[in-house]
């Protein structure tokens, strides 16, 4: 009977631990995703984004144009006037349960609209900024590259 009695305990054991481990495994992932922040070059080279975290999620923001203008398509016109320099043109992306993936919005200077956006890592020097619409039917992106 003692046998059977540790057989029990052994066995009741390994449940919990197995149930500990499948807790930790399943957490892992967003724990050591990729870090998306620092500052990044469009591959024309024309600007530069500063993404850092903004509570539990990340924003980015203009800190290098090549030719410094005013953001003259913003649909408010009270606005049409300001620098992009400096301009948040990425808004809220929190992680989306895939690894190196966020989803928030992203502003897009050239035509003053506002897209659903993801940011993909690629490994550490490379990050893909896409706007969507249409619920991500339709994206277009640009691959940028870590300044650092």
């Amino acid at each position: 009977m003692k046998f059977e009695f540790g057989a029990c305990r052994l066995i009741k054991s390994l449940a919990i631990a197995a149930t500990a481990f499948a807790t930790i495994a399943l957490s892992v992932p967003q724990a050591f995703a990729a870090d998306a922040t620092g500052i990044w070059a469009r591959p024309s080279g024309s600007s530069q984004i500063q993404i850092s975290s903004c509570g539990n999620a990340l924003c980015g923001k203009i800190i290098w144009l090549k030719e410094p203008r005013n953001d003259v398509n913003n649909p408010d016109a009270s606005k049409r006037g300001n620098p992009l320099l400096g301009t948040q043109i990425v808004l809220g992306m929190k992680p989306t349960g895939k690894t190196d993936t966020w989803k928030g919005k992203v502003y897009n200077a050239e035509d003053g609209k506002t897209y659903t956006g993801y940011i993909t890592l690629d490994g550490n020097s490379k990050m893909k900024l896409e706007g969507c619409v249409l619920g991500g039917l339709i994206c277009k992106g640009e691959t940028w590259s870590r300044v650092k």
